[in-house]
């Protein structure tokens, strides 16, 4: 697998999404070393379930450590440490994951309870987990969602959970941008398995969970990264972490040229949404037969146009989205390929969040003679 590729791929049989996603990627040939000290590090910073967005999927989780042990790996670790104040090894629990470990027999840590190692990331000098920094391989399992301080959270900084609860607490008074993309300097991820299926969309901790029933697979963290800022609605230059991490040379956060390899496309009907925040967006919308990755990326679309207090200009001419819109016309807005017969449409199956906003952002400048 080359650094700028990513595999992407859709629907909601979550086990095999995994493998195929690992088959893809090859990744037993890129660890190659059959004694080598394997960590897979989840997104567990509550104890809450997958389905709250604020988890990794423990069925993401069991599924990797099949492939592991099948192609013969036998030094395998889960390693977390649940975010200052909350309980790993209750998250380990609650997330399933716990169950996932016993069942092939992996071990679990909880870094919490680890010994700690200072080490120099360029000018900062950090507290991270000895364990992790004796691994040969990590495979990094984030989970694609928003976060209340750095509008995204996802490979670079899941790493996070590598770091003493001390450390943690610095990181925030330091702004949490610069430490993390120094961070990925001195503790760096093998392969990145993003958990998009059910993320959060704005908060790391849960809550308004949004299904987007997808699996990216990545080498480069902050081309991974930078995936995740597109499928949000923003720019990967919007989110500052992202930014210093490129200009770090950690990876590239030019997502133009990247290698984006679907393996499999979305058919998938959406599903009710049932969170209020969501409920909310949602009420501009004119939905029918929509796919879930199309109508999630609209939602993410629409959250942003609400950060910016511009969702009212939707809210009495909403948007159209869905199969069910298959060589219809209108005078409205509609998005995703199926809506191409109406007066404006957001081209792609399924667009970008970042398209959709700007599409809507030019949409809102016609109306009011203000561009944006």
């Amino acid at each position: 697998m080359e650094k700028q590729d990513l595999i992407v791929t859709y629907g909601t049989d979550a086990a095999a999404m995994t493998r195929q996603v690992l088959d893809k990627a090859d990744l037993a040939s890129m660890i190659s070393d059959g004694n080598a000290k394997i960590g897979i590090k989840p997104n567990l910073v509550v104890a809450k379930p997958h389905n709250s967005g604020a988890t990794t999927s423990p069925v993401m989780v069991e599924a990797v450590l099949r492939y592991l042990r099948e192609h013969g790996f036998k030094q395998l670790l889960i390693l977390e440490g649940s975010w200052v104040g909350d309980s790993t090894k209750k998250a380990f629990s609650v997330s399933g994951i716990e169950e996932a470990a016993e069942k092939y027999g992996v071990p679990l840590l909880d870094t919490k309870d680890d010994a700690y190692c200072r080490v120099q990331a360029g000018p900062m000098e950090m507290e991270i987990s000895k364990t992790a920094l004796d691994l040969d391989f990590i495979i990094n399992m984030p989970v694609l969602k928003g976060h209340c301080q750095t509008k995204i959270t996802g490979a670079l900084k899941n790493l996070k959970g590598c770091m003493s609860d001390r450390e943690k607490r610095h990181f925030h008074l330091l702004g949490l941008h610069r430490p993390i993309a120094y961070l990925n300097t001195v503790l760096k991820s093998g392969f990145i398995l993003m958990d998009g299926l059910c993320g959060d969309l704005d908060f790391e901790e849960g809550g308004n969970p949004v299904p987007m029933n997808r699996i990216i697979g990545g080498v480069d963290p902050v081309l991974v990264d930078s995936y995740v800022a597109e499928a949000m609605g923003y720019s990967p230059e919007e989110i500052e972490y992202i930014k210093i991490a490129h200009e770090l040379g950690v990876g590239s956060c030019d997502i133009i040229p990247a290698n984006r390899i679907v393996l499999h496309h979305d058919h998938v009907l959406v599903r009710p949404l049932y969170s209020r925040k969501v409920q909310l967006l949602s009420q501009a919308i004119v939905e029918k037969e929509a796919c879930s990755a199309c109508y999630a990326n609209l939602i993410q679309a629409l959250a942003r146009l609400q950060d910016k207090h511009l969702l009212v200009h939707f809210k009495q001419q909403p948007i159209f989205i869905g199969q069910g819109f298959k060589g219809k016309t209108g005078d409205g807005v509609g998005c995703g390929a199926c809506t191409q017969g109406f007066r404006c449409s957001v081209p792609g199956c399924p667009p970008a969040a970042t398209t959709i906003l700007h599409v809507l952002l030019q949409e809102i400048g016609r109306k009011s003679a203000f561009p944006f």
